[in-house]
């Protein structure tokens, strides 16, 4: 089977880089041995594998920007009772793998705070906030959040506690028809697949909550996945081709200003690029925007 033809998967949940590069090595390796495009069969693989730089943070980063953008507009915000803008909001976040970890990340540079995190096996909240760094560095000692210390534990169900903006963004059907009337936050961002059920949503829709959809909300990690793929049947990283292109460009524009100096006044008149634009000369990267 064509993976240039049939598309390929991607990470989903308890996938990682790992468990994609077996994929993709199985594949090639059995059906795939006659396929040019063997490495297109799956995406978020590891750099190395033909994966590309920003798709292991690209859904968290993708939830943060969908969010935002609701956030930061004034009629939505009045609709549901908040000011503009995520600096210091309260938020909740279910689950901290890899789409809440990095969603965590991009809330609390933005100025939200992060007081309560729930995962399978514990639920943790503090008022002040978390920080996902910390939080993060102790999970990736302990193998849990459990026991953390910049926060306490709670048996409290944090899905129906008061918050700004409720982020699950671990598995479908969290919110339902049972819970969704003690739903308190007002803003519901969908960073899972299906975390709010049609008769969910309808109870909060009716309850004047602003519901951002996952099919919008955590598009990022779609998207980069799309460039992988096109990465992938290219055979060539993205910035390879146009890079000589650019750099020339770059070389004739800091040319002709320095021409133009002299001409007018009279020497010799070096124009050298600042550090920055130096680095910008190189032409586009799939790195430089991660």
């Amino acid at each position: 089977v064509s993976t240039q033809s049939t598309g390929s998967s991607g990470i989903n949940a308890e996938y990682g880089e790992r468990e994609m590069s077996w994929m993709a090595d199985t594949y090639k390796n059995t059906i795939g041995t006659t396929d040019l495009n063997s490495h297109a069969c799956v995406t978020g693989k590891p750099i190395v594998m033909g994966g590309i730089h920003g798709r292991t943070s690209a859904t968290g980063r993708g939830v943060y920007h969908s969010t935002n953008i609701f956030v930061e507009d004034p009629e939505y915000m009045e609709m549901v009772g908040l000011v503009p803008g995520l600096s210091g909001k309260t938020c909740i976040l279910q689950g901290f793998g890899n789409v809440g970890l990095h969603t965590a990340r991009y809330f609390h540079r933005a100025g939200a705070k992060i007081i309560g995190v729930i995962e399978w096996d514990g639920t943790i909240y503090n008022p002040s906030g978390i920080d996902p760094k910390a939080l993060e560095d102790w999970k990736l000692e302990h193998g849990t959040i459990v026991g953390f210390p910049g926060a306490t534990a709670t048996e409290e169900d944090l899905l129906e506690a008061e918050c700004d903006i409720l982020l699950p963004c671990a598995k479908e059907k969290v919110i339902t028809e049972a819970n969704a009337h003690k739903i308190k936050a007002k803003v519901i961002a969908e960073g899972a697949n299906g975390p709010i059920t049609p008769a969910a949503d309808e109870i909060l829709i009716a309850n004047k909550q602003l519901v951002i959809p996952d099919i919008y909300c955590n598009s990022g990690g779609v998207t980069v996945s799309y460039f992988e793929w096109l990465k992938n049947l290219n055979h060539v990283s993205f910035g390879r081709l146009t890079f000589k292109y650019e750099f020339d460009s770059n070389k004739h524009l800091l040319q002709s200003v320095q021409s133009s100096l002299e001409s007018r006044f009279s020497g010799k008149i070096p124009v050298t690029p600042t550090p920055e634009f130096e680095a910008a000369m190189g032409g586009a990267s799939e790195k430089r925007y991660c």
